[in-house]
């Protein structure tokens, strides 16, 4: 596809459980398990998920800030695995990222026009007075003041860090960012602040998003796209409107029905995940959400259900949207509807 800007197929990532007096391997933790997605030109793709579910290994590993374990990344036709380091140096221009945490990704010993110059001296995009203006031009876009450049971190609130941090990813003048839930650390009314300056870049600067989170109102409102990760796999794949107003998997039917409505005269049905969540060293066979499925058919313990197109761009993991259950659901058996009792039973 030529509108296709980022593929990602059977991303893993297994990080090694070392024991004993010589470190041996006894395990790996398994962080991301076959992610598969894809991201278009100029959209926003929002990746959401219960915590400890592997969204920001998974940023982290497009970027190539991890090693990966197995699978392919390709990012403008070109494959960022196979990258040496110059090429992957001349590609740090071309992706970015927004960090979580707005004052732990700054560094206190630097001012804010220095952090900002660095990157630009770096890949050479400019010399001299061209960096200053280059600098009070970047903290103008994000809504700050270029007097602001002479500042260190401590000396800004929680919403300006961040939207240094916003400026230091534009600085390379990138084509995509990751936006590692960049507003989780904020008060509510900063929060929706800093949602309208990325969209406002985003016309601006012709930018595509891959935008992390565990706040679902929040991705509602920036995505074009959302993906719902559970257990290192996405599990579901939508348009925004599409999946908020269909959920199809047991665990998106699940983490929607917990967003709470606005309106105090409406009632939703919630739907309670009973147990924990399943521990990424030592994952369930078959579909990784099967244990807590109320759904689950008898075969969901022994087959790893494909993420399949549904129609429209609609993609679903899981065995009851395969084309021989709904054909036949005799042959892979009826789903079993399990209460709340018997889960807790089990």
């Amino acid at each position: 596809m030529t509108d296709m800007l980022l593929e990602v197929k059977n991303l893993k990532k297994h990080f090694p459980i070392r024991k004993g007096l010589f470190s041996r391997i006894v395990g790996h933790v398994k962080a991301v398990d076959g992610l598969d997605l894809f991201i278009k030109r100029g959209e926003t793709l929002g990746l959401v998920g219960e915590s400890g579910c592997g969204k920001t290994t998974a940023g982290r590993l497009i970027l190539r800030l991890l090693d990966v374990t197995e699978g392919s990344v390709t990012f403008d036709g070109r494959d960022v695995l196979a990258m040496g380091r110059k090429e992957l140096r001349a590609l740090r221009r071309e992706m970015q990222i927004i960090f979580q945490d707005p004052y732990g990704s700054l560094n206190p010993r630097m001012t804010v026009g220095g952090m900002l110059s660095e990157a630009i001296r770096i890949h050479k995009l400019a010399s001299g007075d061209a960096v200053k203006k280059r600098v009070a031009e970047l903290l103008e876009i994000v809504g700050l003041s270029p007097h602001h450049s002479r500042r260190y971190p401590h000396e800004f609130s929680g919403g300006q860090r961040q939207r240094i941090g916003v400026a230091r990813a534009l600085a390379v003048n990138p084509k995509f960012i990751i936006a590692d839930e960049p507003v989780s650390a904020l008060d509510v009314s900063i929060q929706a602040q800093i949602i309208n300056l990325l969209q406002d870049l985003q016309k601006q600067f012709q930018l595509t998003y891959l935008f992390i989170a565990h706040d679902l109102s929040v991705v509602k409102h920036i995505s074009d796209r959302v993906a719902v990760m559970y257990l290192g796999r996405i599990v579901e794949l939508a348009e925004s409107s599409r999946l908020y107003e269909s959920p199809k998997h047991p665990y998106t039917r699940a983490l929607m029905s917990a967003v709470p409505i606005a309106d105090p005269g409406a009632k939703g049905k919630r739907i309670i995940l009973l147990g924990d969540v399943p521990s990424p060293a030592n994952p369930p066979s078959g579909c990784p959400f099967h244990p807590r499925c109320r759904e689950r058919l008898p075969r969901c313990d022994k087959v790893v259900p494909q993420l399949r197109d549904q129609g429209d761009g609609h993609y679903v993991s899981c065995l009851l949207y395969t084309p021989e259950f709904q054909s036949s659901s005799g042959r892979l058996g009826k789903s079993v509807i399990i209460d709340s009792d018997d889960q807790k039973k089990g």
